[in-house]
């Protein structure tokens, strides 16, 4: 009998969490925001290393480059559908009745 308030309790809270009709956030600007934020922070942390030698700065130069291209290159977080929803079969020969 507990195993079916349990069940019953945990159903209710998710339909109250994930109602019908919510609005979810989009997540796709969620993570765009989280990647910027993350490269800030990456930047900045190498941005405070002080560099003496010539593979430090190359280092640091690799580091910005890279960053700079991650935060312009962003593949999108669903792949765009080409319209087609299943592939057409090949139609049948006429030999084949």
């Amino acid at each position: 009998m507990f195993v079916v308030v349990r069940s019953v309790f945990w159903l209710t809270v998710a339909y109250l969490v994930i109602r019908p009709g919510a609005d979810l956030p989009d997540t796709g600007a969620m993570a765009a925001q989280a990647m910027a934020a993350g490269s800030q922070v990456v930047a900045s942390q190498v941005n405070a290393i002080e560099c003496t030698s010539l593979t430090c700065l190359g280092g640091k130069a690799v580091v910005a480059a890279t960053l700079q291209q991650t935060a312009a290159a962003l593949p999108p977080t669903t792949p765009a559908s080409s319209g087609i929803v299943a592939p057409i079969p090949r139609p049948r020969p006429d030999r084949a009745g």
